[in-house]
């Protein structure tokens, strides 16, 4: 007789689709459980200057120790799959794990599918001057033909090559594009360079390391085969461009085709459904990639709240809805669908969303302690900021003050999970560690860690593993995420403004919001 099955034995075998054959999904747990400076140290009770014995309570409950297991049952899924990008096995296995343990703690979780486009590089070759370049595909690229395109090297007259007046005067046509990262989306980039004639886009990293992220949305006939490098290389190719030609190739075979995916949402039963606090997280990684730290850690997180959560119901007077969304890393497009979804078909479900809390990415190595920039003191936001979000910022304020943790603003820049809430008028906030942005001085002094490198050096790479995740920085945020669900499930007031939440004009968010640049 075999002996009885752990709960942490079945979970993985469930992350693994392999519930059936159980030794196998143990003998991979092992291999991932071989971190000792991950595993063996222990949670130490952590003192907090809140009052409220309930937010105590749940924060003692959520601990840092239960979410690493979480994340190291999400490397078990990356590391038999490769990776957990939306649209492969390691998504549905990843979603499976984060339903199983739902369903364990009693909730009754269900997923909302949809339909997005699907790509991956199966090559991408870039010659510059006789040299072969590194270079990082765009999501959303098309292929060049095959055999790839040749030609010079050409730059617009304004080197972020944003509008069509950049390339006036210059002749683009049967060359490749050579265009700086930052102010607009990398579609408009490679849109207007294919309208001025060229027949590829190369575009060189606006800050040192290494060109992450990056997508032109849904692949178009109006977009040119695109692809980034980093800004050394871009630097030094500008300068050989001044001294004479420069001849290129760049060949990608991208394969595009449709699937389907989907985002987990979970509710407690209990709490007034007019009046819900929703949290959410994306699920799914980047390709070839664990993405454990992004955005593994903020689903962890959120995973282990629910499930703490869950035995404290009975205190709850809203409703707590949960989402753990899809296809983030490819334009937002689980959380644009859900919001689509209401402002559609239930409108009045919409209105009845208190508040939205965001939280991707909580575990950086290089941490921040960042609160989203509701009252636009430090960073301009990418949508009119809706009523209650100023109020969600100083809760969460409240709550690091009377811990005695310092923060700092970090902008609600349309690059996450929150964006089409707050553009039909739902309050938000949330919590960031930080990711291929660079750490200040003064951060360094407040946090720790090193000025002058990113928040998460392996961001967006195969080096997001368990070990990119900093403890310390799941610990400060579990503790932040647990008293903020408990605080609002328990009573929206602090969020309240003065005469009500306003019904703003719903606007569908187009799939093709284009986040990253």
């Amino acid at each position: 007789m075999r002996p009885p099955r752990s709960r942490a034995a079945v979970a993985a075998a469930i992350a693994l689709g392999v519930v059936a054959t159980l030794g196998g999904a143990t003998g991979t747990v092992g291999t991932a459980a071989a971190s000792p400076s991950v595993l063996s140290e222990r949670d130490q009770p952590r003192p907090s200057g809140v009052r409220d014995e309930d937010s105590r309570r749940l924060q003692q409950a959520v601990r840092t120790r239960a979410i690493m297991k979480h994340l190291e049952q999400l490397q078990v899924v990356a590391d038999r799959y490769g990776d957990r990008a939306a649209g492969q096995q390691g998504y549905a296995a990843s979603s499976r794990y984060v339903e199983h343990v739902l369903r364990e703690a009693g909730y009754q979780p269900r997923r909302q599918y949809f339909p997005f486009t699907y790509t991956r590089v199966n090559a991408n070759t870039l010659t510059a001057g006789g040299d072969e370049v590194a270079n990082h595909v765009l999501t959303g690229s098309p292929s060049t033909p095959a055999g790839g395109v040749a030609g010079e090297l050409v730059a617009p007259a304004d080197p972020l090559g944003c509008t069509a007046a950049a390339w006036s005067g210059i002749d683009a046509t049967g060359k490749i594009a050579l265009v700086n990262r930052g102010t607009c989306p990398f579609a408009d980039k490679s849109r207007v360079a294919k309208a001025a004639g060229a027949l590829g886009v190369v575009i060189w990293n606006n800050a040192p390391g290494e060109f992450t992220g990056g997508t032109l949305g849904e692949t178009t006939d109006d977009l040119a085969p695109t692809t980034g490098i980093n800004q050394d290389v871009g630097q030094a190719l500008v300068a050989d461009l001044a001294a004479g030609p420069v001849q290129a190739t760049l060949d990608l075979d991208i394969l595009v085709e449709e699937r389907q995916t989907w985002n987990v949402v979970a509710e407690t039963r209990r709490g007034r459904s007019g009046n819900v606090v929703m949290a959410g997280a994306h699920l799914d990684g980047v390709q070839d990639g664990a993405g454990i730290n992004d955005n593994g850690s903020g689903s962890a997180t959120l995973l282990e709240t629910a499930v703490q959560l869950k035995k404290m119901e009975g205190r709850l007077r809203n409703k707590v809805r949960f989402a753990w969304w899809g296809a983030e890393e490819l334009g937002l497009l689980g959380s644009t669908h859900y919001v689509n979804d209401l402002v559609e078909n239930r409108p009045a479900a919409l209105d009845d969303i208190a508040t939205y809390l965001n939280y991707d990415m909580v575990g950086s190595p290089n941490y921040i302690v960042g609160v989203y920039d509701a009252d636009e003191s430090s960073f301009e936001a990418s949508a009119p900021v809706p009523a209650g979000s100023i109020e969600t910022e100083r809760a969460y304020r409240r709550y690091f003050r009377a811990v005695g943790q310092p923060v700092v603003d970090t902008a609600f820049s349309g690059r996450s999970d929150y964006q089409a809430f707050i553009a039909n008028g739902v309050a938000a906030g949330g919590l960031f560690s930080g990711g291929d942005g660079v750490k200040t001085p003064e951060q360094a002094r407040l946090f720790g860690g090193t000025a002058g490198i990113t928040y998460d050096p392996n961001y967006h790479t195969p080096a997001d593993d368990l070990a990119n995740v900093n403890r310390r920085s799941v610990t400060i945020m579990s503790d932040a995420i647990a008293h903020m669900t408990i605080r609002l499930g328990k009573s929206t007031a602090v969020i309240d403004v003065p005469g009500g939440r306003s019904t703003p004009k719903r606007v569908v968010v187009p799939r093709t919001d284009e986040p990253r640049r």
